[in-house]
């Protein structure tokens, strides 16, 4: 067993590995047209067996060890659990400053929209993934012996409908998106539907366990955190703003006051503890304290001076970690290779076409109806959550596994390029994604790309 100096010492390379690994990999992404959170996810599968295993096990095996031997048995190396905790508060981190960065107020403006296109997000790909789940649980292979027929189609259900929160948010920001209709309505899409997805997923674990109190646990708790967070915490956590107030007073320019700012870091961290602690998992909580904050100079300065290292060191632990446990060769046998290109397009035309045809009804446009649709299928991140769960619970075999995580990839990397072209359709028709839909813009620069354009629009409104 590794000494405590020896752990830390070996993590302090394997982090400096993942974040070096994360930017190379980022500057041919890049080249790509793909966003860095793409890049990011890539790295976790190529440091994992997939690819650096498979190139060079020793290599991959000496710096992340997956085992070691005690009593002449293997199990689990110490390191796992250390990559996996800092993975998970890079995770907490992540998710609260996306909810602080989440517009209420242009959600509020548009919610009947979001309600139709949320509801056609979420009941078409349940729908579709259920009775696909129902089919692989007879096939044998994909299931554990501790999942029925029904089960098996709830997580299936659960893992086609999700759509990744923090995923989103970083394609989102890095696209200039997020004070935009078209940004806040995908956010919130994603809301509603990761939010039935973590129940379904609550089920499931609650019922193989032979016991429907995690569920009701997860449901009545979940709820109860919600209405407190948003009638009672939000007019508790008004004060903050003055105390900072206080606190800058007198500075010289923008500072961030140490004391609101842990505080703040209190109510994520407990937030998320309480949430984890119900069934509701400590993702959601992080992001529901993001979004009762009070906005004002003081959640600026906290988003500025945590995102770097939030999204650069912290998170990128969770993609390497979840590539570890990503084995691409699982599915190169003919009848996985089947299943994995079924789940793939059930997947993508579930998600997309489901929100695209509802967000045209409720009257967007076909440009930015086709927008929300292609960004709702980034699952990346979220759904590599709810795997990592069903392979922890022991509901899924490393061959499933192995297929939804490529799902998960492949359609987050199709969410930017597709979103693109339907943007490059508005722009060509003088149009960009405002607040209230597509603006008509006039560039005063020619060669300005759609990106700087809507950057400029937005500041013009």
């Amino acid at each position: 067993m590794p000494s405590l100096p020896d752990l830390s010492m070996h993590f302090f390379l394997q982090m400096a590995v993942i974040l070096l690994a994360s930017r190379l990999v980022w500057l041919l992404f890049r080249r790509l047209g793909q966003v860095q959170v793409v890049a990011v996810m890539a790295t976790g599968f190529l440091l994992g067996p997939s690819v650096l295993g498979a190139v060079s096990p020793a290599a991959q095996d000496w710096l992340f060890p997956a085992t070691i031997q005690i009593g002449g048995a293997a199990v689990p190396h110490p390191s796992l659990a250390v990559i996996y905790v800092v993975g998970q508060l890079g995770l907490v981190l992540y998710m609260f400053l996306v909810g602080a960065a989440f517009e209420t107020d242009i959600f509020t403006a548009h919610f009947r929209v979001a309600r139709a296109t949320a509801a056609a997000g979420v009941v078409v790909p349940m729908l579709l993934g259920g009775v696909t789940g129902a089919v692989l649980a007879t096939r044998g292979g994909y299931f554990t012996d501790k999942i029925g027929s029904w089960q098996a189609a709830l997580f299936l259900a659960a893992a086609i409908a999700i759509t990744a929160f923090p995923i989103l948010a970083w394609i989102i920001h890095d696209s200039g998106l997020h004070h935009t209709r078209l940004g806040t309505m995908a956010l919130a899409c994603a809301a509603s539907d990761d939010a039935l997805s973590w129940l379904l997923l609550a089920t499931v674990v609650a019922t193989t366990k032979d016991s429907m109190n995690g569920a009701v646990v997860a449901l009545v708790g979940g709820g109860g955190f919600v209405l407190f967070m948003f009638l009672i915490g939000r007019r508790l956590l008004r004060a903050l703003n003055g105390w900072a107030d206080r606190q800058m007073r007198g500075a010289d320019g923008p500072t961030l006051p140490i004391a609101p700012f842990i505080a703040i870091l209190l109510v994520v961290l407990l937030s998320a503890w309480f949430t984890d602690l119900v069934g509701v998992y400590a993702v959601f909580g992080a992001f529901v304290a993001g979004v009762v904050l009070p906005r004002g100079q003081l959640l600026e300065q906290v988003r500025a001076r945590t995102e770097p290292l939030v999204s650069h060191l912290l998170l990128p632990a969770f993609f390497v970690y979840s590539g570890l446990n990503t084995q691409l060769g699982l599915i190169l046998a003919p009848s996985a290779m089947i299943v994995a290109t079924g789940v793939l397009v059930i997947s993508f035309g579930a998600k997309f076409g489901a929100v695209t045809l509802a967000g045209r009804y409720q009257g967007m446009s076909w440009r930015e109806a086709g927008s929300m649709g292609s960004l709702a299928n980034a699952r990346g991140l979220t759904e590599l959550i709810l795997l990592n769960i069903g392979l922890a619970e022991g509901l899924i075999t490393p061959t499933l596994y192995t297929i939804l995580a490529l799902m998960a990839f492949v359609t987050t990397c199709a969410a930017t390029p597709i979103f693109r072209l339907f943007e490059r359709s508005a722009w060509k028709n003088g149009l960009v994604f405002g607040a209230d839909g597509e603006t008509p813009f006039l560039p005063s620069d020619p060669a300005a790309s759609p990106h700087r354009v809507r950057m400029h629009g937005r500041v013009l409104r």
